[in-house]
């Protein structure tokens, strides 16, 4: 996420491999040229599997590395479009692209070689964007420069995408603006990118009948506000501590998660408010959530934080757990919705106390491991473009 002002990029992206392929022949590489810009970089290698992945991944990664090292996108793009070879069958390159530069979370630069033009999604309309083309390395390269907005949505599609339904649904497959008028409903409702990626690509499966005849990806990105969560877990080492680090979490601006039920009742007690454990079970698995008074969420530890884990990773890999946990009721589910959906900065506060139940060797989970967990369930979001701090008590 870029992090200069009060807004922020939320960036996903998701790709369908050509039927009977295991490698995919579009690739994305997001890189950070300095402290206040972010380059995301969409490939499209010509035809699809080993070939074409390997080409679409050298294309955009030889385009970010010189982004990030300083160059200017007109080099970076004369670069790579001398470099890039041309089929002697088809006259066109082996591999196209598409580069988003966000700079100070004031504007977006945007170049494209033979991929389908960005989409931007302004107020829940398309809005075209003025384009200028130019002739680099013998090559037509379009460029748009275009001032953001809170909410803006750029969508940046490989042409898997807009041939959807070729001779199918449609005869002349997925027109960009019908693209655009079927993402627009969604603008409203504040999906993450990554979410908006996945309704998007599973659309566009649908449309080829589960059967894709090209490589096809989405790149999602939402510039919106910054919003701060806050996740507590576990007691401190020392029952000195309680008071420090209650002072603490509560201390923090933006909404306040606590998992455990030993953790819970510490803030009960600081906060001089009831604790009500609920008896529902929405999930068999997964504990029942509690309420206090001033605490927007309170679960059971270990083994709702396992599963919100396992969402992560999920999230992160083919999304296709999105539909339990986006209406689940469980604490899991809850947490995954704040973290993945509403969260952009999230402060881990982390107890170190040791609870002898989570010792049994018989237990379903090895509870030691609880330290391990939250750093996964970390890393996974700095993978999704969170920012995290965490502390230890």
């Amino acid at each position: 996420m870029i992090t200069n002002s009060h807004l922020c990029a939320d960036i996903g992206y998701m790709s369908l491999n050509h039927a009977g392929e295991q490698l995919c022949g579009d690739h994305v590489e997001i890189a950070e040229t300095d402290g206040n810009s972010t380059v995301i970089v969409l490939a499209d290698g010509l035809g699809s599997g080993v070939k074409a992945s390997i080409l679409s991944t050298l294309t955009s990664k030889i385009i970010s590395t010189m982004l990030a090292a300083g160059l200017r996108l007109e080099d970076c793009v004369e670069t790579i479009a001398a470099t890039l070879p041309v089929c002697s069958n088809r006259g066109i390159a082996y591999s196209t692209f598409t580069i988003l530069r966000l700079v100070n979370n004031e504007r977006a630069e945007i170049i494209q070689y033979d991929n389908p033009a960005v989409i931007l999604l302004r107020e829940g309309k398309s809005v075209e964007m003025p384009t200028t083309m130019l002739t680099i390395g013998g090559k037509q390269i379009y460029r748009t420069d275009v001032a953001l907005r809170e909410n803006d949505l750029f969508l940046a599609l490989s042409d898997g995408v807009v041939h959807a339904g070729v001779g199918g649904v449609y005869n002349f497959g997925w027109r960009r603006e019908d693209i655009a008028r079927f993402m627009e409903p969604f603008w409203h409702v504040g999906f993450t990118a990554k979410t908006l990626s996945t309704i998007l690509l599973q659309e566009t499966n649908r449309l080829y009948a589960a059967q894709p005849g090209d490589d096809a990806t989405v790149c999602a990105v939402r510039i919106r506000p910054r919003v701060p969560m806050n996740l507590l877990c576990g007691p401190p080492a020392s029952r000195d501590d309680n008071e420090k680090m209650m002072s603490l979490f509560f201390g923090k601006e933006g909404k306040h998660i606590i998992c455990g039920g030993t953790t819970a009742s510490i803030a009960a007690d600081y906060l001089h408010r009831p604790l009500n454990v609920g008896l529902a079970f929405p999930d068999p698995v997964i504990p029942p959530t509690a309420t206090i008074d001033g605490v927007d969420l309170v679960t059971e530890g270990i083994i709702t934080i396992n599963r919100v884990l396992e969402y992560a990773q999920n999230h992160l890999d083919d999304n296709s757990a999105y539909e339990r946990w986006s209406i689940g009721r469980d604490g899991a589910s809850q947490i995954a919705r704040l973290l993945f959906e509403e969260a952009t900065d999230i402060n881990f506060f982390v107890g170190c106390a040791v609870n002898p139940a989570h010792q049994n060797p018989e237990l379903p989970i090895n509870f030691r491991l609880k330290m391990r967990l939250v750093e996964q369930l970390s890393d996974c979001l700095l993978k999704m473009g969170k920012r995290i701090k965490t502390s230890y008590f």
